[in-house]
């Protein structure tokens, strides 16, 4: 059998154990273990397994992923987001479908200081989808409108999953969070739309407000958003007038969210020890992911098998369009059936080879493989976003009646992935012009 062979097998396998629900990190790492190990020799094995994964969990720029799930847990424990929905619900009482629209807002703005689309679920659902409910919209509607806008949490900086892809892809954070937001803030329209549309057809799924809102409750209302508002900019502002790296935000923001959090009162140790925990624990998962993923790297570059797919692509000679149509057509897959994170790691080692070739800018691919990456997040019958929502709501409303609330926003997400993918200046111009 040679190399090549070899390391075809070892996807093969490495599929077949994901198929049977081995978890992605110990697949990665045991399936590049034992491929190495029948390639190179067991010495060769071993000293891969001490030393890649230091390597890769040794890159300083991986040290704002733990920093910014920190930020977003530091601010869903401390309550320094729940102010977002009250605002948004109070402004836009008068919009067709305004709780809806609120809640879109609303887990927007968490977004912009989370970074993770089921921390942005979790968090909104358990504040606005009750409220929707008491308020007599279609719970189908109401849950979800929250299940998908979490997926904007992907999108807009600080993201961690495009901070993943910046290290593996070599490519400046920076820049790739200047083209999500562009990503961001469309899809974020096209969901408001939805919503209007749906509402203007069938009035009853969201009824018309009754009470009066006064101008000072509004006022008032917006006051409490001042936490999330202080954390965006002192982020943001610093980070983009390049007073400090997207590896030291990380660490700003959460010493913000902290400081912030204890102005308020609401920071507590036992809500501090929760969010320190939470963040050990996704860390701890994503570095096990990417660490499997970093082992498999060498092993499909030893075997050749990683250039072996790359040129059979490129040499079947298919128009850059085709090759896109098949990357879409993989992600939305396995989409499916994987995590955003695993799905990317598990691939990028063989695709980007094949995008890079084709000389398609790494920074758009980034932007566009987030969306794709998050559409899985909400499509049957692995939808992340989904089970989080229905774990919020319990016995309220069935998972059947959530996914098939989320065809109509689905719609939304193709249409607006055919503008990023047919407009690549979308992306590129806030990246060219101020990254």
């Amino acid at each position: 059998m040679s190399d090549v062979q070899i390391g075809l097998s070892g996807l093969a396998v490495l599929f077949v154990l994901i198929a049977l629900r081995m978890p992605v990190g110990l697949a990665l790492i045991g399936v590049s273990f034992g491929g190495l190990w029948y390639l190179m020799g067991w010495g060769i094995a071993w000293g891969s397994l001490g030393l890649i994964p230091y390597q890769f969990s040794a890159n300083w720029v991986l040290s704002s992923v733990p920093m910014f799930l920190l930020l977003g847990y530091v601010c869903y424990h401390a309550q320094l987001t729940q102010g977002l929905f009250r605002a948004a619900r109070l402004w836009l009482s008068r919009v067709p479908g305004g709780l809806a629209v609120a809640s879109i807002f609303g887990t927007t703005g968490f977004a912009a200081v989370c970074g993770s689309s089921v921390a942005c679920s979790a968090a909104m659902g358990r504040v606005a989808v009750p409220e929707m409910i008491e308020h007599r919209y279609n719970p189908g509607l109401a849950t979800s409108t929250v299940a998908i806008a979490g997926t904007v949490g992907a999108l807009l900086p600080p993201s961690i999953i495009m901070i993943l892809y910046g290290i593996i892809a070599q490519e400046p954070i920076t820049k790739l969070f200047l083209g999500g937001i562009t990503a961001g803030l469309l899809t974020v329209l096209g969901y408001i739309i939805v919503v209007t549309i749906r509402v203007k057809l069938n009035p009853e799924l969201a009824p018309a407000p009754e009470e009066r809102i006064s101008t000072e409750e509004r006022l008032k209302a917006l006051w409490e958003v001042w936490p999330v508002v202080m954390i965006m900019v002192g982020i943001f502002g610093g980070l983009f007038a390049g007073l400090f790296t997207p590896t030291e935000a990380g660490a700003v923001g959460a010493s913000l969210a902290c400081v912030v959090a204890l102005c308020k009162g609401t920071l507590t140790w036992a809500r501090l020890r929760d969010a320190v925990l939470e963040t050990l624990l996704t860390t701890g998962t994503i570095l096990i992911i990417a660490m499997g993923a970093s082992l498999l790297t060498r092993f499909l570059s030893l075997s050749g098998a990683g250039d072996y797919l790359s040129s059979m692509v490129i040499d079947a000679g298919a128009s850059t369009f085709a090759i896109l149509m098949i990357i879409v057509l993989i992600y939305l897959l396995l989409g499916m059936f994987l995590e955003p994170i695993g799905a990317m790691l598990l691939t990028l080692p063989i695709v980007l080879p094949i995008v890079d070739s084709v000389g398609l800018s790494l920074i758009w691919f980034g932007v566009v493989l987030t969306k794709l990456l998050e559409i899985g997040m909400v499509t049957p019958p692995i939808g992340m976003n989904i089970f989080v929502i229905k774990s919020v709501v319990g016995n309220l409303v069935s998972t059947g009646a959530i996914f098939k609330g989320v065809l109509w926003f689905l719609l939304m997400d193709v249409l607006v992935l055919a503008l990023l993918m047919g407009v690549p200046e979308l992306v590129l111009f806030l990246p060219e012009h101020f990254g």
